[in-house]
């Protein structure tokens, strides 16, 4: 008798959408919230079932956490946990928010909140991967942003776009006045990084005004990428230049007949001690550049050195063609 009362009673009908209360929602609008319970209205309050209805909540993609309430005799409370963003996500032309468990979301366009988000841009994330792939790569995000904000400084803040598509190799592209220059980073140590990459900046501005990309996943070496097409400032177009900080001018190459120096050496190479300032650069002769595939095992090199080039791995040169350029030095 009393489960009669309770189920055809009218007065534990629905009586309207009215009477579906919602709480914490701030980018999911009330009229997206309502679309699940449209067929409540009008309906007995305990003929609704609550888990049913959360777990339709909860896949909604801003929804991470929901509750859902009965109000007798006939309301009902929902209660909204959102998800937070944490960076943009950029698809293609396609620009969206992604949070620390890796969901994407789109951005809000009607929803009650004026909030401004002020992230960098996230890519090699895609939303044919699998969550937790995509888990994992904010796991490394958020690692990485943690450890340049370690200080204080909100260094995170000046970063424009993060790469995660190599979980060995993250790399960030970081203003710098009119243009843009992509730090490859490795996959730990992250602030020391940023700390030597700011502190020799200005330098190598000076001696490569179109720098585009600086590796600095290595101990002894930092390899500088000029974009292709354009010529470092203290060497020929097409020279491997190599930056020695040492006093000694370095040793002409063997190379300096007009055969070698007819050919087109690919990429260039400057080896840097951070320790001290620079003296001067030498144009050396020098074989096809290519970086190490492995994080820390670049190719041997001089003590204290620093590598850079113009645009790596352009063509494969072969062994037994090996090219050269007659030394130059140059003064910055």
């Amino acid at each position: 008798m009393a489960k009669r009362f309770l189920l055809r009673d009218e007065r534990f009908v629905i009586p309207s959408s009215s009477s579906i209360q919602f709480e914490g929602n701030a980018h999911v609008t009330r009229a997206q919230l309502l679309g699940i319970f449209g067929e409540d209205v009008e309906r007995n309050i305990f003929a609704v079932s609550l888990e049913e209805r959360r777990a339709e909540l909860e896949r909604l993609p801003w929804v991470e956490h929901a509750t859902v309430m009965r109000l007798l005799p006939n309301k009902m409370r929902v209660s909204i946990v959102e998800r937070t963003p944490v960076a943009f996500v950029r698809q293609g032309s396609h620009i969206g928010l992604v949070d620390a468990n890796g969901v994407l979301l789109d951005m809000p366009m009607d929803a009650k909140t004026n909030e401004h988000y002020s992230f960098p841009v996230v890519t090699g994330i895609s939303a044919t991967e699998a969550l937790s792939t995509r888990a994992a790569r904010m796991k490394i995000f958020e690692r990485f942003t943690s450890d340049l904000d370690s200080s204080g400084e909100k260094i995170s803040q000046e970063l424009s776009e993060v790469d995660l598509s190599n979980p060995e190799d993250v790399k960030a592209l970081i203003p710098d006045h009119s243009a843009e220059i992509l730090v490859h980073f490795g996959d730990d140590d992250f602030l020391d990084r940023y700390r030597r990459f700011k502190e020799h900046l200005a330098e190598w501005r000076t001696i490569y005004p179109k720098l585009s990309s600086v590796d600095m996943r290595y101990e002894r070496q930092v390899v500088l990428e000029m974009p292709p097409g354009s010529n470092a400032s203290a060497a020929p177009s097409g020279t491997a230049t190599n930056t020695n900080m040492n006093d000694a001018p370095a040793k002409k190459s063997s190379a300096d007949s007009p055969e070698a120096q007819a050919k087109t050496t690919v990429g260039s190479k400057t080896q840097m001690d951070p320790a001290k300032p620079v003296t001067h650069t030498v144009a050396q002769s020098e074989t096809a550049f290519a970086v190490p595939a492995k994080k820390k095992s670049a190719p041997k090199a001089k003590p204290h050195a620093v590598a850079a080039k113009h645009h790596p791995a352009v063509a494969k040169v072969p062994a037994s063609a090996t090219q050269y350029h007659p030394p130059q030095v140059v003064h910055p």
